[in-house]
């Protein structure tokens, strides 16, 4: 997270991104689900893949039409020396406090932009301009006593309505977190292997929130729920022409294994274990740590203490190491069956 705190001073104001800026024109396009969001959530020996995540990557979607309306604004405005700049997740810019001026919806108690037209489903995108154009009135708050948002999270991220922890948050931990994800929001990852829906999917203001007319933000059916059987055993090659256009390329195969293997933990399908064997000799260490976190919890005490007396010899990582040290000494179920058993009078 330190790109936040390296970027505060540029994100306060439009004018410390660009000081000749005098108008934001915000843009919002919709993108919202034909079916249910959280269907897939539910199907734990499939993946479940963010709603926004499932086709093209709406960066490249949104960015040249953004270069399109900023051309017509300068031509209309008949001022051709006006200049513009575009934004699409590109720059710091504090885009939702910027939507919620514009009038184009609130910041939600989830923090994320809530639209009364549209619900959540919403991709923001931002024309910096020098030309002196009118405003709008902001969107009131109109979340109410309403805590949907907050009481779903799996990991408890919400420090309270309008706070939100990222460090807890399953989108940063799948996507911009570098590192192993933390042992203590494994288990609450479940299935999802690239970002969470959940706080939005929830939302009240969905109940007007209409499917995308945008076929390029259309799910592709190979990833509304694809097994994780098949994602589990992609190598580098077969990663990149999936995830071809897709913003789940961004994150590389060694993260995208890392969530698939969380999520394989988590399955409960011990069919999935030769998946799991064979990322335990993987050459980079985040699929190696994670494969030894799914083993552990699929296989049984004497699989786990006879793979690490093969691997953990010749494991040159320290976070690689630490992973089979927890398995070696984790709580298991036939372990704590015995010591009941050891406790009750015979």
């Amino acid at each position: 997270m330190a790109w936040m705190a390296s970027s505060v001073e540029r994100r306060i104001s439009p004018k410390a991104l660009w000081n000749e800026v005098r108008s934001v024109v915000v843009l919002a396009a919709n993108y919202g689900p034909r079916d249910d969001p959280l269907a897939a959530v539910r199907k734990r020996d499939r993946a479940a893949i963010s709603i926004y995540a499932r086709n093209r990557d709406y960066h490249d979607v949104l960015k040249g039409r953004l270069k399109t309306l900023a051309a017509w604004l300068i031509k209309s405005a008949g001022e051709p020396r006006a200049a513009v700049k575009v934004f699409v997740d590109t720059a710091p810019v504090l885009e939702k406090p910027l939507a919620e001026r514009a009038g184009v919806g609130w910041q939600g108690k989830h923090t994320n932009l809530v639209s009364r037209a549209f619900g959540s489903w919403l991709f923001l995108a931002e024309v910096f301009t020098t030309l002196d154009l009118p405003t709008d009135a902001d969107e009131a708050d109109h979340c109410g006593r309403c805590r949907a948002c907050l009481d779903i999270c799996p990991t408890q991220a919400f420090l309270g309505p309008y706070r939100l922890d990222p460090r807890r948050c399953i989108s940063y931990l799948t996507i911009e977190h570098r590192g192993p994800i933390p042992r203590e929001f494994r288990e609450s990852l479940g299935n999802r292997i690239y970002g969470c829906d959940d706080c939005l999917a929830v939302c009240p203001w969905n109940k007007f929130a209409q499917r995308s007319r945008e076929a390029k933000f259309v799910e592709r059916e190979d990833l509304a729920a694809p097994p994780l059987a098949e994602l589990a055993v992609l190598d580098e090659a077969g990663f990149r022409k999936k995830f071809s256009g897709s913003p789940i390329k961004r994150i590389g195969i060694a993260r995208f294994l890392r969530n698939v293997l969380i999520a394989v933990g988590n399955s409960g399908d011990r069919t999935l274990l030769t998946a799991v064997n064979a990322h335990l000799r993987a050459t980079h260490p985040l699929v190696r740590g994670a494969a030894v976190w799914a083993l552990a919890q699929l296989a049984d005490r004497a699989s786990v203490v006879a793979a690490s007396r093969r691997l953990l010899p010749s494991e040159g990582d320290a976070a690689v190491a630490d992973e089979w040290a927890a398995a070696l000494t984790k709580d298991w179920p036939s372990e704590r069956s015995d010591r009941r058993n050891a406790t009750e009078p015979s």
